[in-house]
């Protein structure tokens, strides 16, 4: 705050708003004679009523009195430095923004030994990357180089710093924006610059630029890389860097970008490009070939995350990574689009995942598909066997898994009896009817993953899983050979969730709910967790989290090496949203509209009667018969055994229940004789000691009875005696 009132620590010396004497050559004069304020005036200009919420932000007395004492020793003052931060911030950072501001004067041509001085383009590309490697990473600093800016551009006497300090401004906005409060407050700030009439046309240009860019950049955050020289040329200069997007097909296109163009800009721009209307299911991602064979990997690549970024990192790791535009996944909507760019863009990224051999078929289909994407490619010949080329079509269009079941001669003359007979169709029917026949699949329109099993109720499962979501369920795979094993629809899915380093399904399996939990990596350490319940077709969202999926066989087709749990998540998340949408827009559709999905049915009228789409659909129908009827009489077995070792256990129980009754009768007659002896015992020394007294009294009596006689006898003679 104090940076924008205490206007003499401006680096002009002009006019401030606190009272002073200046003699018109463009700074304050002697110092003696200037009273610095030493504390915040009570009178707040209009253009700063913005700054007054964050009034505690800034060191305005501790500012006045540093500027107070720099004035006084220099005795008048020019073009001098600040003495000090405009911010409170850490005590380590207030020499580090001197030395920015320092760096900011520079830029703008403002030098105290000389006045006027033009800095180059070369040498503003230098100051301002320095800027950049200072305070990118440090939010502070941030804050502190926007607050020293907008203080250059109140009240400037030079048009040409100001304009300088603007431009300085727009860079900055561009790629590190401030913290939030502080953003608020320069973003008001800027709308008023914008919009004020007195403002000089070429400012207000810049300070238009200014306003956007920060618009944009306090959206998306920071850049995580220092942008090179071209970027900050090419802003500085106008211009725009090019970069190359790749398609399924090996095309390409060119789209351009600066230092703040973001993920959602490019794919805004390449959908132009391409004129494509509907592109909310797709995004860039970033690919490349993994030294394994066959082996790929796609990172998709967060809407908010630079282009600038991108590329850098990929640079700097010395990958060999290419951007590609792709679906991230197949909604059920997608079908009733179209478009023709993106029926294309949907064709060759189904058909890069069929060739890689993410979708199993039955051989008659593998070759009618062949035969489809054959026409496509090259239109319908009279005699194709000729062509240099026929036999890279075969070897193209056929998956290597399925091509080995096989003789090679044997595949030629079914796909080219296959392509003969759809010679009335065009390139576009082809196409059509080559998603048609995927589509049909319970595993068609997928998204894959892989996985570890970890816990598997049945053990019917394989150690290493392929995962495939669409709109129809979840679909488990064995890796190698690639084999479809079971689907679990989504409305058999009563819960699921990730964490770093494992996930699980709760679903219904023969009817009864079930648990299969597999292993994940995690891609970064320390995230948080994501977890989705979906109970009654309800969920809630917790938090978030990033897995990494890998699949451990070398030979395996992986079209997602490194995942976002969250990925999963979302993808189930969409289709059980499309599902429910659909199933509450059918009764309004019914009312209003008459019959709904009306060109889905057109559509499959419209079918050739070459490819009998309904023995595709039996073939996989009676496939899920008898894996079901095996699974059955797998568990009729297990509940016959079941039953049998009940039956064991209940005959065990009650050998032991005999047995516990036979030693409880055996001890309570132990017991009872012990008892009887221990109380006879006790009667008989009662009776013992009965007698012995009896005896004793006896004794006694007797004894008496003799000393009685013995008295008498004494007596008697004593009497006898006295005669």
């Amino acid at each position: 705050m104090s940076g924008q009132s205490a206007r003499t620590s401006n680096g002009y010396g002009t006019e401030t708003y606190y009272s002073a004497i200046t003699n018109g050559d463009d700074y304050d004069s002697g110092a003696s004679s200037f009273n610095f304020p030493m504390t915040l005036s009570n009178s707040i200009p209009a253009e700063l009523a913005g700054a007054i919420p964050l009034i505690d932000k800034f060191q305005v007395e501790g500012f006045l009195r540093a500027m107070q004492i720099q004035i006084n020793s220099a005795g008048k003052h020019g073009f001098e430095p600040i003495p000090t931060s405009l911010l409170k911030i850490n005590g380590d950072f207030v020499s580090r923004a001197v030395k920015l501001f320092k760096t900011i004067l520079k830029y703008m041509g403002i030098d105290s030994s000389e006045k006027g001085n033009q800095v180059g383009l070369e040498e503003r590309i230098q100051l301002v990357s320095k800027l950049y490697k200072q305070a990118l990473k440090r939010s502070e600093l941030r804050d502190e180089i926007f607050a020293q800016i907008s203080k250059q551009t109140r009240n400037c006497p030079d048009r040409q710093y100001l304009i300088r300090a603007w431009e300085l401004m727009y860079m900055c906005a561009s790629c590190m924006p401030p913290s939030e409060d502080i953003g608020g407050y320069i973003s008001e700030y800027i709308h008023d610059v914008v919009h004020n009439h007195n403002t000089d046309s070429d400012v207000q240009v810049l300070a238009m630029n200014t306003l956007n860019a920060l618009k944009c950049s306090l959206k998306t955050g920071p850049r995580h890389t220092i942008p090179c020289r071209e970027e900050i040329e090419a802003l500085l200069v106008g211009k725009k860097l090019t970069t190359t997007v790749f398609f399924f097909d090996e095309t390409f296109e060119e789209i351009s970008y600066d230092m703040a163009t973001t993920v959602s800009n490019a794919v805004e721009e390449l959908a132009g490009i391409i004129k494509l209307s509907a592109y909310s299911s797709l995004s860039l991602f970033k690919y490349r070939k993994l030294l394994e064979p066959e082996n790929e990997e796609y990172i998709e690549l967060n809407g908010n995350t630079y282009i600038g970024d991108v590329l850098a990192e990929s640079k700097s790791a010395k990958d060999q990574c290419k951007l590609i535009f792709r679906k991230k996944f197949f909604r059920e909507s997608d079908e009733a689009i179209a478009d023709p760019v993106f029926v294309q863009l949907s064709y060759v990224q189904l058909q890069h995942h069929y060739i890689l051999g993410n979708y199993p078929v039955a051989k008659d289909d593998a070759a009618q598909l062949s035969a489809l994407q054959i026409l496509v490619e090259i239109g319908y010949v009279v005699k194709p066997e000729t062509r240099t080329d026929w036999t890279l079509l075969l070897e193209r269009f056929l998956p290597r898994q399925i091509a080995i079941t096989r003789a090679k001669r044997d595949w030629e003359l079914d796909i080219l009896k296959r392509y003969r007979s759809i010679e009335n169709l065009t390139k576009e029917d082809a196409r059509q009817q080559f998603l048609r026949v995927l589509r049909m699949l319970p595993y068609g329109y997928s998204v894959f993953f892989s996985v570890r099993k970890i816990d598997d109720p049945f053990g019917l499962l394989p150690e290493s899983i392929i995962l495939s979501i669409n709109k129809r369920g979840v679909h488990f795979f064995r890796p190698v050979p690639k084999e479809y094993l079971h689907s679990a629809e989504l409305r058999d899915i009563m819960q699921f969730g990730s964490s770093h380093t494992s996930m699980f399904f709760k679903m219904r399996f023969a009817g009864v709910l079930q648990i299969f939990q597999f292993e994940t990596k995690s891609m970064y350490n320390g995230v948080n967790v994501v977890m989705m319940w979906i109970v009654r077709w309800r969920f809630v969202v917790v938090k978030k989290v990033w897995v990494f999926v890998k699949n451990l066989e070398s030979d395996v087709v992986l079209m997602w090496q490194f995942v976002k749990g969250e990925e999963i998540c979302v993808v189930l998340q969409t289709h059980i949203n499309d599902v429910m949408s659909c199933r509450y827009s059918k009764p309004r559709s019914a009312a209003n509209s008459g019959p709904i999905n009306g060109d889905i049915s057109s559509t499959s009228n419209s079918r050739p009667p070459n490819v009998d789409a309904g023995k595709i659909r039996e073939h996989y129908l009676l496939n899920a018969l008898k894996e079901s009827q095996e699974t059955a009489k797998q568990l009729s077995e297990e509940l016959y055994e079941k039953e049998r070792k009940d039956i064991i256990m209940q005959k065990e129980v009650k050998t032991l229940k005999d047995t516990l009754n036979s030693e409880r009768l055996h001890w309570s007659i132990n017991r009872t004789r012990k008892d009887t002896e221990a109380r006879l015992s006790q009667l008989s020394i009662v009776k013992m000691e009965n007698n012995t007294k009896k005896e004793l009294i006896e004794t006694t009596n007797q004894v008496l009875q003799n000393i009685q006689d013995q008295l008498r006898t004494l007596s008697s003679e004593l009497h006898a005696g006295g005669q």
